[in-house]
C-alpha cells in the first residue's frame, strides 16, 4: 500500500507519527490514561497489536504496554537523537508505533511505549 493511501486515510498528526516516525508529545495521547477492556489495533492497517490486559501506568506519557499480541510487531535499531533504542513498527504495513524498553513490568520486564496515535481501540462486549 502506497504512503499516499494513509496519508487519505489517517490525520496529518497519524501521519506524521506513523509514516513519518514523528512523536506525540507525553501525556497528550487519547489511550495514555484509557482503561477499558480491549484490543489495541495499528492505525494503519488495523492489524491487532496489544491487549489492555498487558497496558500498565509507567507514568512515562504515553501508552505503555508489558507485550504486543500474535508477533504483530517488528523491532529496529533506532540511532538516532544520540541514543541507542529500539524502534517497534506493525509487523504488516511498517507503521512506527514508537519504542520498547527493558524497564517495564513482569512477565517480560519489557515496556512498549506507544504513541496513541499510531492506534486504534476495539473494545471487548
Amino acid at each position: 500500500m502506497s504512503q499516499d493511501h494513509y496519508k487519505d486515510k489517517l490525520s496529518p498528526e497519524a501521519y506524521a507519527v506513523c509514516r513519518l516516525a514523528a512523536t506525540e508529545r507525553p501525556f497528550t495521547g487519547k489511550y495514555n490514561d484509557h482503561w477499558l477492556e480491549g484490543n489495541y489495533h495499528c492505525a494503519c492497517c488495523e492489524r491487532p497489536l496489544f491487549s489492555s490486559a498487558t497496558k500498565f501506568n509507567a507514568g512515562c506519557g504515553w501508552p505503555s504496554f508489558y507485550d504486543c499480541l500474535d508477533d504483530n510487531v517488528a523491532y529496529l535499531e533506532d540511532l538516532t537523537h544520540n541514543m541507542v533504542r529500539v524502534e517497534i513498527q506493525c509487523k504488516h504495513c511498517d507503521s512506527h508505533l514508537g519504542h520498547v524498553f527493558d524497564d517495564g513490568p513482569a512477565p517480560t520486564g519489557k515496556r512498549y511505549c506507544v504513541n496513541s496515535l499510531s492506534l486504534v481501540f476495539e473494545q471487548e462486549l
